[in-house]
């Protein structure tokens, strides 16, 4: 094989090399892989720095990272293999701590609310309810990073533990806020905004293809269904938008930009 080839053939090289029913369930997170840094990023070209950028962004937005990055791992120490890459980048794929902007916040709204709207209260109930259905996969994230001798320096414990922290934090100042708060009636809706549960159709305005997903929370996350986490980046950016606006995901490649098409609860 050839150090020129684009992130893209290798893949496909790689997936082919797979017994058949191992390529669906590794082909879908390769190709958030390929999406990420661009189908025709040179693969001798990856850099460790943007590897452990992509394993971040997965730590932070994905209810099971440590599953979502092992094809990726395998698909990289196969690179390795194939002398297409002059280190092992899969080293990088760790689950880290850091000041990403999507993790749970540290600081959170002051507990002094007196008063939410139907559709504020509604906002805070729903994500305390996402938050309260991650504790289970956070306590499993622990097991198997206290499980894995692979990993220096307890990077992946270290990281797990804080967003534990962080997790249960934010679902105590939820829980208050919530307990304290009064209703006040707000004018109707006109218009239907994007909350969990509701189906959006989005047009890839640098691909011109047309997608639907259905929004639902992180355990519920089904890619192959075409349901998608609140908290995948996407997700996040649809949350509370309209029909008709244009949201914008940050990726190595560059600004990925979608218009939304129809909202349907």
């Amino acid at each position: 094989m050839r150090q020129n080839q684009s992130l893209e053939e290798v893949t496909n090289l790689y997936l082919a090399s797979l017994p058949l029913e191992e390529r669906a369930t590794k082909g879908q997170e390769l190709n958030r892989f390929v999406r990420w840094f661009g189908r025709d990023q040179v693969i001798a070209e990856l850099a460790a720095p943007e590897v452990a950028k992509y394993a971040e962004q997965i730590t932070v937005s994905d209810v099971d990272p440590l599953k979502k990055l092992e094809p990726v791992r395998a698909f990289l120490q196969y690179a390795k293999r194939e002398k297409l890459l002059s280190t092992n980048l899969a080293v990088h794929l760790r689950l880290r701590s850091g000041s990403n902007k999507s993790e749970i916040p540290t600081k959170w709204p002051p507990r002094q609310v007196q008063s939410l709207t139907p559709e504020g209260y509604d906002k805070l109930d729903t994500e305390l309810i996402a938050l309260k259905g991650e504790r289970i996969q956070i306590a499993e994230e622990l097991r198997q990073a206290a499980a894995d001798k692979d990993f220096r320096e307890n990077a992946p414990l270290e990281a797990v533990r804080e967003q534990q922290g962080k997790l249960e934090a934010r679902i105590r100042e939820l829980e208050a806020i919530l307990k304290s708060a009064t209703i006040a009636e707000g004018e109707p809706e006109e218009t239907l905004k994007v909350m969990t549960g509701h189906q959006v159709i989005i047009h890839d305005l640098d691909s011109d293809v047309k997608l639907r997903y259905t929004l639902v929370y992180p355990s519920e996350m089904n890619l192959a269904q075409g349901k998608i986490s609140i908290a995948s980046p996407v997700g996040k950016a649809l949350l509370g938008r309209e029909q008709g606006e244009i949201i914008e995901v940050t990726a190595p490649v560059g600004l990925l930009h979608y218009r939304i098409e129809g909202v349907e609860a």
